[in-house]
């Protein structure tokens, strides 16, 4: 009788600790997910920054307007540069000192 009972319980415990493996794995996997779309959202914004600046620095300054240009020019995907078919790249405004800026 015992042999029998002892066998179910070793049984029941190692299904036990099967499901708690299998939970903690779980949870580690969710948590590799959560780091790996945190720090993917962290690129992008920072990709979003350094694109903004430089659009804002290419309308104040003329060789950051030629190095915009070249990278649009050079973007290695098709549908990248498509994406700016229709947009003009920012070039610097005229300073206040020329002659035929309006006063």
């Amino acid at each position: 009788m015992f042999g029998g009972e002892g066998r179910d319980l070793a049984e029941t415990e190692l299904e036990r600790a099967e499901k708690r493996y299998a939970q903690a794995k779980a949870r580690l996997q969710a948590l590799k997910n959560r780091e790996t779309t945190r720090q993917r959202k962290l690129d992008t914004r920072r990709k979003v920054i350094l694109g903004g600046a430089l659009m804002d620095l290419a309308e104040r300054d003329s060789g950051a307007a030629a190095m915009l240009d070249r990278l649009i020019r050079n973007l290695p995907r098709e549908q990248d540069r498509k994406a700016f078919a229709d947009w003009g790249t920012p070039s610097p405004a005229p300073s206040s000192s020329d002659p035929e800026t309006p006063s």
